[in-house]
């Protein structure tokens, strides 16, 4: 596809004209048209500028998506490990690869998880059903159904149920470390 073509098929997604964008970016509306048919290229520098007004960068610009990428997943997909305390679901094949990585858990009644050592990063976690303790270096919260939590993974934590029912719970970390 021609450089061209490009910024004009970014600039609709943007639902911007061709004046509205050469506004955005001191630019004449003859310029923006001159680029869009191929007529003209622009300086590294225009074009960058062009690029942050559509809200993209040289690296995606130049990037070739792939059209077979996956983006939604469903039961199929997950990856699932139960065990005699918990049962993860890894909403995401191949996570390990990309910055983060989301689990479904289900955390069984008078059940903990295992002690994560201080790491680079930092996690997420919602709870969809109960009530967890979240032990995160010396301290501890309490985090209960619709409440959510988020930390630097820098001290040891790790969580605990200590209620009758079982608790169910979002957790996403980046990196990924499950």
């Amino acid at each position: 596809m021609e450089l061209g073509e490009k910024i004009k098929q970014l600039r609709l997604q943007c639902d911007l004209t061709q004046e509205e964008l050469a506004s955005r970016c001191e630019l004449s509306k003859g310029y923006i048209s001159q680029l869009e048919n191929d007529l003209t290229s622009p300086s590294i520098a225009t074009l960058k500028d062009i690029l942050t007004a559509l809200g993209s960068s040289l690296k995606e610009f130049f990037t070739e998506v792939d059209v077979d990428e996956k983006v939604v997943f469903t039961e199929q997909d997950y990856n699932e490990k139960a065990t005699d305390t918990e049962i993860l679901n890894w909403l995401v094949p191949n996570a390990q690869k990309n910055m983060m990585e989301p689990i479904h858990m289900v955390l069984f009644a008078h059940c903990k998880t295992d002690q994560d050592a201080p790491h680079e990063g930092e996690e997420f976690g919602y709870v969809i059903k109960g009530k967890i303790t979240l032990y995160l270096g010396k301290k501890k919260y309490t985090v209960k159904e619709g409440e959510s939590f988020y930390f630097e993974s820098d001290k040891v934590h790790h969580i605990e149920n200590n209620t009758d029912e079982d608790a169910v719970l979002i957790w996403v970390s980046t990196p990924p470390t499950f």
